[in-house]
């Protein structure tokens, strides 16, 4: 799927992951269609896209909007609109069912009644569940997603590949780490960093202290990685994780906010977790992702797990 000289639009382009796609995109010289209702991301994100002439945002609502007007003359769909609480849903089951299986299945639509053929879609390592193989590859099955986030994400991947075979279409999938890094709005970075600025003595964290243990990659990594595996990719449907090679666990992590912001003596109160210690209802307990797909595409992350966290806290205390 080549990507240069093409117009690309990116749905979400206001929030986290997606406004860093979309400069990405610029920079290399696409025309590049911004579309975001806002409801989550924020108009400061894409600020220094705006003045940029090959850069058209459009605010609107996916579900609603007339997607065949914005799609005209558009070549390559960046699809990152989603709702991406795995936590909420637990409590709202429909929410991502709506924000991510009915929106993505609208687009697919739009595209194959306007001739979009290339179709780039963020997924997440959630749909792969409890895993037996660590690192685990892309061709690891069964897929038994435990949180209703990571079902409807599969649902997704489900429906691109449908697609994809039977309208004559191509998808390049990702299954993400967990992403950090600027512009993030929520994640367990921004939950220790809120309070610790309220008491800074003490920090409650979610499960136990042995509880969890997972990768994490970088968000500028995370978008490189997208455009090296689209330009190369080579299969109708191609499916490549985004991750780093190293892990971590929440206390490593809280060590390194607790560092960076000058704290001594913080005393960790842990609420012992749900179904084994994880830290809410569709925790994974343990996720490592098999980069080897990737790597053998040219592509390899600067920061691992630790490096990228130590970057994202500092971004977040600027």
């Amino acid at each position: 799927m080549k990507l240069t000289g093409r117009k690309i639009m990116v749905t979400g382009c206001a929030g986290f992951i997606a406004s860093h796609l979309a400069e990405e995109l610029l920079a290399r010289g696409n025309d590049v269609i911004g579309v975001d209702n806002l409801s989550a991301g924020k108009r400061e994100f894409m600020s220094g896209m705006m003045d940029n002439d090959a850069f058209t945002f459009i605010e609107g609502d996916l579900l609603t909007m007339d997607l065949g007007k914005a799609l005209e003359g558009v070549e390559v769909v960046c699809h990152l609109a989603a709702n991406p609480d795995v936590r909420l849903g637990a409590k709202n089951t429909h929410i991502h069912f709506e924000q991510n299986i009915e929106v993505t299945y609208k687009l697919l639509e739009a595209g194959k009644d306007h001739g979009v053929k290339d179709l780039m879609f963020p997924s997440t390592s959630t749909v792969y569940g409890e895993t037996e193989v660590i690192p685990t590859p892309e061709n690891y099955g069964p897929l038994v997603p435990i949180s209703v986030y990571g079902a409807s994400k599969l649902a997704c991947e489900a429906l691109i590949s449908s697609y994809c075979h039977t309208f004559d279409q191509n998808a390049v999938i990702y299954r993400f780490a967990n992403v950090v890094g600027t512009r993030s709005t929520h994640n367990v970075l921004h939950d220790f960093i809120r309070k610790l600025r309220e008491d800074s003595s003490s920090l409650e964290i979610l499960g136990a202290e042995h509880g969890t243990i997972k990768s994490y990659v970088h968000v500028k990594d995370c978008v490189r990685g997208m455009v090296a595996g689209a330009e190369a990719s080579d299969s109708q449907v191609e499916i490549y994780n985004i991750g780093s090679r190293d892990w971590m666990t929440v206390k490593d992590i809280a060590d390194i906010v607790v560092e960076e912001m000058r704290l001594p003596n913080v005393e960790y109160r842990w609420t012992g977790g749900v179904k084994g210690g994880r830290g809410w209802v569709g925790d994974v307990k343990k996720m490592l992702l098999a980069v080897d797909k990737l790597e053998a595409r040219g592509w390899s992350p600067e920061l691992g797990s630790r490096e990228a966290i130590r970057r994202a806290v500092q971004e977040i205390l600027g």
